[in-house]
């Protein structure tokens, strides 16, 4: 089956990175010009119109793995005002770009020395909005949580691995300060044809 020419030359793109790049943040960071023109792009924008939406269960439309490096391209499809909880994705980078509609990004500050398993004391460091074609880079281990706008949105995801069902992720409470961990969204294949 034939991939959107757009989303091919995206995927060549990230491969050329990867293949001259060796380094994690070296390679991200190169990325995400590349995620920026992806996530303007109108013919992508059009056809994300009808993709289903991510809410329940909690998932990702996993849109392509790697075979030789390993980094994964996920999208997300909210429904209006669907609100996130607080999270990280362990020692994975991430790039995180909106297509359609607005989200924010919410980042939180950990207070605590992590002394007491399974409890955190974090507390919100800022929120950045984000409307289609910004592109935000959340490092390992950094606490976040993504919310959706009035409106559906969608995001295309760029993991510098697949993390769901391999490497537990950590929860946050940011009320009760509990952390809990978990397998991440469930990952559903999705071709771009």
């Amino acid at each position: 089956m034939a991939t959107l020419p757009v989303f091919e030359k995206f995927v060549n793109d990230l491969v050329a990175i990867w293949a001259a790049e060796s380094d994690i943040r070296e390679r991200m960071t190169k990325a995400r010009p590349v995620l920026e023109v992806l996530v303007r792009d109108d013919t992508l924008r059009e056809h994300a119109k009808v993709w289903p939406s991510t809410d329940v269960p909690v998932s990702n439309l996993l849109l392509y793995e790697d075979p030789t490096y390993g980094f994964v391209v996920n999208a997300v499809v909210r429904t209006a005002g669907r609100r996130g909880s607080a999270h990280d994705h362990a020692h994975a980078w991430v790039l995180y770009g909106v297509l359609d509609g607005t989200e924010s990004l919410e980042r939180f500050d950990r207070l605590d020395d992590g002394s007491v398993p399974g409890r955190a004391k974090i507390k919100l460091a800022g929120v950045t909005q984000g409307g289609r074609g910004k592109v935000d880079l959340v490092e390992p281990y950094a606490i976040h949580a993504e919310q959706g706008g009035p409106a559906r949105s969608v995001a295309v995801i760029v993991r510098s691995e697949m993390l769901a069902g391999r490497v537990k992720q950590s929860r946050f409470n940011v009320d009760t300060g509990e952390i809990s961990s978990g397998n991440g969204p469930v990952q559903i294949p999705y071709t771009l044809a």
